[in-house]
C-alpha cells in the first residue's frame, strides 16, 4: 500500500478571490521523481493542461522544467490575477501508485471550508474535474 501525501500547502493569500480546487498531484510529484519538463508546484505535471493553456492564453513564456524560476512564474502569474489552489485531498491511500482518483483509498481531507473562512475575500470556487474525488459533495464529509 502507498501512501500518498499532498507535497503542497495551499498556496493562497489575503487577496485571494478565487480558488482552484483539485485532488492531489501525480505520485511523481510525492516521490521527487519528477519528469524533465515537470515544475515542482501545483499543477506541474506537464501532462496536465493548466499551465500549457494559461502560458498561451496568455503568452506567458512560461519555463517547463525543474527550476525554482519555473515555480517563481507561476506564483506570480497567481498573485496577479488573485488565484489560489487548495487541492482537497491531504492524503490517502493506494494499491497502485498511479495519479487516478478512483484508486485512492483512507482519504484525508484538507479543510477547505476553514481556508475559506479565513480567506473572506475568496467568492468563486473552481473545480478541476467531473469525475474526480474533489466535488462539493466532498465539502459535507459524504466520502
Amino acid at each position: 500500500m502507498f501512501k500518498h501525501q499532498h507535497p503542497y500547502q495551499p498556496f493562497i493569500n489575503k487577496d485571494t478571490t478565487k480558488l482552484i480546487v483539485g485532488t492531489l498531484p501525480p505520485p511523481r510529484f510525492s516521490t521527487g521523481d519528477l519528469l524533465e519538463k515537470d515544475v515542482d508546484f501545483c499543477y506541474g505535471s506537464y501532462y496536465n493542461s493548466l499551465w500549457l493553456y494559461i502560458n498561451k492564453i496568455h503568452n506567458l513564456g512560461l519555463r517547463f522544467d525543474n527550476s525554482e524560476a519555473a515555480i517563481e512564474e507561476r506564483k506570480q502569474f497567481l498573485i496577479a490575477h488573485k488565484i489560489g489552489v487548495c487541492d482537497i485531498v491531504d492524503c490517502c491511500e493506494r494499491d497502485k501508485i498511479d495519479a487516478s482518483d478512483l484508486g485512492m483509498k483512507n482519504i484525508v481531507l484538507r479543510d477547505v471550508v476553514g481556508y475559506l473562512k479565513k480567506f473572506p475575500n475568496i467568492d468563486t470556487l473552481l473545480f478541476t474535474g467531473g469525475n474526480s474525488k474533489n466535488g462539493p459533495e466532498y465539502f459535507s464529509g459524504n466520502t
